[in-house]
């Protein structure tokens, strides 16, 4: 017998009786639904949860401190012990960059400065970043563009760093009452002090002393852009920084500092400043999350205080992989009692059906090719079943993840990915075969006489 004789006789015996192939596929619809609803959902909280990993420093990027090194070649227990601060300079960028399955190494200068506009004030916290350090971060850029001089210092703000402005005399932060920025960081100009001290201690001089203190010399650094505020203002990872060129930002701190200390650079034990600038972290990329662990291992090796998000991410997907199994069984419950409903189907079907067995037997029909037609019609009720409920999950889906994001939560609870859309379909294929599979083997079996006299 022909493939294609074969799929029509079974499509053909399957339309003869509507109501209980309907039936027996709505069995398969809600099963196939109530699988892929319920690992959906797990899926949906791994995702979200990767997500957020992802945006507070991504899942292959290890943060390295400086270290302590100590002169009997481990950590020191007791006051005797000689300690050297590893610190974090342009060797040591060279150094981790030479790692096995290390990408890039990127260093970050971090300086706070006071900012000044009409009769506001903020604060500046400056984070001196290589060009393609900044580009990694994947800032979204809502007006201007990312630094990208190399000879002029130019920042881009986070879209929250005009909000920080306020009235020093009053204490109020106009943007906090009334939704509007005191300063349009693109537009205006504004004065940035990098020498703090100096400017506090010429605010606060005792006149009475006889005493003044000059007042530190105010800098107008160009605007590179500002970052493109997200939906109501919300919080944002970048927002409270202001982001710029590290290789012109140690040259530039040198000069307006000159022979004193930068602040936030460790100084020598007569506590003069040291000739090179120490960076406060380095961003170590590594070219996959598998690796993340061995490398993080060989950085602690030299010393160096480091954090990652592996272990985290490691301890979540453990998490999630056994929420998806208690909902994938719940879900795998309806399923079974959908592949006995198909069994029933395909029996009752065999006894209407004895004596039409019997005369394909008796005609010579070949035992396997009687059987095949029995399995394909359970197959084509579990594939219309599988599609069907695929296509209810999907609805379910997007009604669950409305109701989610209108209530303030996960905005994608339900995530279904193609890999799980078409491993629902086949499952369902599966499961309707394997549930006929022993009625196929009874109408194989039976007897042509016997089925020929049955009435």
């Amino acid at each position: 017998m022909r493939i294609l004789d074969l799929l029509r006789m079974s499509l053909s015996s399957l339309w003869k009786r509507k109501i209980r192939t309907v039936l027996t596929i709505l069995g398969v619809v809600i099963g196939t639904a109530s699988i892929v609803v319920m690992i959906s959902l797990g899926l949906g909280l791994k995702k979200s949860s990767m997500d957020r990993i992802e945006e507070y420093g991504g899942l292959t990027t290890i943060e390295v401190y400086e270290g302590n090194n100590y002169s009997n070649g481990a950590v020191a227990v007791s006051s005797g012990s000689s300690q050297e601060t590893l610190r974090l300079d342009d060797d040591v960028v060279k150094q981790l960059s030479g790692l096995e399955h290390v990408e890039s190494v990127y260093p970050l200068l971090r300086v706070n400065a006071i900012a000044k506009y009409g009769r506001y004030e903020g604060y500046f916290n400056i984070q001196g970043m290589p060009i393609e350090g900044i580009k990694s971060l994947r800032i979204e850029v809502g007006e201007g563009h990312l630094p990208e001089s190399s000879t002029e210092l130019e920042f881009f703000f986070g879209n929250q760093v005009a909000a920080d402005f306020y009235d020093p005399k009053t204490y109020d932060y106009p943007y906090w009452s009334t939704g509007e920025y005191p300063v349009d960081l693109m537009e205006d100009t504004v004065f940035t002090i990098f020498d703090r001290e100096a400017y506090w201690n010429s605010q606060n001089q005792d006149m009475s002393s006889g005493q003044s203190t000059q007042p530190p010399k105010k800098y107008i650094i160009k605007t590179a852009g500002v970052e493109k505020p997200n939906e109501e203002n919300s919080w944002s990872q970048y927002g409270y920084n202001v982001y710029c060129n590290i290789e012109v930002l140690k040259p530039f701190l040198q000069r307006v500092f000159k022979n004193k200390v930068i602040p936030g650079q460790p100084t020598t034990q007569a506590g003069k400043p040291y000739k090179e600038i120490f960076y406060n972290q380095l961003y170590v990329n590594v070219d996959s999350i598998d690796h993340v662990t061995a490398v993080q291992e060989q950085i602690q090796s030299l010393g160096y205080q480091t954090y990652s998000n592996a272990e985290w991410v490691e301890a979540t997907q453990k998490e999630y992989a056994s929420t998806q199994a208690v909902l994938g069984g719940i879900g795998a419950v309806s399923m079974l009692v959908a592949a006995i409903s198909i069994a029933n189907t395909m029996m009752m079907s065999i006894y209407e059906r004895t004596k039409e067995i019997g005369v394909m037997k008796v005609l010579g029909c070949d035992m396997r090719n009687i059987q095949a037609m029995f399995l394909v019609e359970a197959g084509y009720i579990g594939l219309i079943g599988g599609i069907a409920g695929l296509a209810v999950s999907y609805g379910i889906s997007v009604i669950i993840n409305r109701i989610s994001e209108a209530s303030g939560n996960i905005a994608n609870l339900s995530y279904i990915p193609a890999w799980l859309a078409g491993m629902s379909v086949i499952f369902a294929v599966v499961i309707g075969m394997l549930a006929g599979f022993f009625p196929s083997r009874r109408a194989m079996k039976l007897s042509p006489l016997a089925a020929i006299r049955n009435e």
